[in-house]
C-alpha cells in the first residue's frame, strides 16, 4: 500500500516560498495504476519524486507498505530505492557503452537476493518484444524500443511501487501505443503500484484511476 498524506512542498525564492504542492493525499494499494495530469510546472514530477523517496516533502508523509523511506539513513533510502521503486523516465537514460541485457540488469548489480536476474531480464525482454536485442547498443535502438528497455530495467527487481514521468512523452504514436500498453501489463503481473504522470490525454484515458494537479492541490480527474 502506497500512502501519501497531506504532502506538501515548497521551495524558497527571493520573493517568499513557492508552493509546488498542498495537502496532496493519495492512497493506492499493490495491482492499482493511477495518471496524473495538470500543467507544466504544475508539481507532477514533484510529487512523483516525493513518492520514490528522490525529495524529502516540506510537510506531510509518504510510506510504501508502512515503511517511511524518509526516516532512514541516506544508505538505507538508497537500498529503499533500489529495492522497491522503479523509475521510468521520458529519457530513457540507457547507458551508451552497455548492451541492452546489460542495462536492465543495471539495478541488479547491488542485490545481495539469490533471485536469477539474468534469466528475468531475459523474459522481461522478451516480454516487451525485445528477445532479438539483447546484444544491441542504445544507438542501435529505436525511440519506443529504449524506452521498452527502460522499463524492463525499472521491473527487473519486481519493485512494489513502478512511477513513470512522462514515458511517452518523446515517442511516435505507435510507439508510444505499445509501451502504453506494456506498462498497464507488466506490472500487473507482479502486483505493483503504478503511478504514471503525462500530458497525453490518450494515455490517460487508459487509467481507471486519473487524478489532476490545479493550484498545488490533487484533485479526482473532472472533480
Amino acid at each position: 500500500m502506497l500512502e501519501i498524506s497531506h504532502v506538501s512542498k515548497q521551495y524558497p525564492t527571493p520573493r517568499g516560498p513557492l508552493t509546488v504542492l498542498a495537502n496532496a493525499s493519495l492512497s493506492l494499494r499493490g495491482g492499482q495504476a493511477a495518471a496524473i495530469m495538470g500543467p507544466s510546472g504544475s508539481g507532477k514530477s514533484t510529487l512523483l519524486y516525493i513518492a520514490g523517496g528522490l525529495e524529502p516533502p516540506s510537510a506531510g508523509t509518504v510510506t510504501l507498505d508502512g515503511v517511511d523511506p524518509y526516516q532512514a539513513a541516506k544508505k538505507e533510502l538508497a537500498a529503499f530505492r533500489n529495492r522497491s521503486v522503479g523509475f521510468v523516465f521520458q529519457d530513457h537514460c540507457l547507458l551508451p557503452q552497455c548492451s541492452v541485457l546489460e542495462n536492465v540488469l543495471v539495478p541488479a548489480l547491488v542485490a545481495n537476493d539469490r533471485i536469477d536476474y539474468p534469466t528475468r531480464a531475459r523474459e522481461l525482454l522478451r516480454q516487451a518484444g525485445l528477445e532479438d536485442r539483447l546484444d544491441h547498443r542504445p544507438s542501435e535502438l529505436s525511440g519506443g524500443e529504449k524506452q521498452r528497455v527502460a522499463l524492463a530495467r525499472a521491473l527487473i527487481r519486481r519493485p512494489r511501487l513502478l512511477l513513470c514521468d512522462e514515458p511517452t512523452g518523446n515517442l511516435d504514436e505507435a510507439s508510444a501505443e505499445m509501451v502504453a500498453t506494456l506498462l498497464l501489463e507488466l506490472p500487473g503481473r507482479d502486483e505493483s503500484i503504478l503511478i504514471v504522470v503525462t500530458h497525453n490525454p490518450a494515455l490517460a484515458a487508459r487509467f481507471s484511476l486519473r487524478f489532476e494537479l490545479r493550484h498545488a492541490n490533487l484533485h479526482p480527474a473532472g472533480a
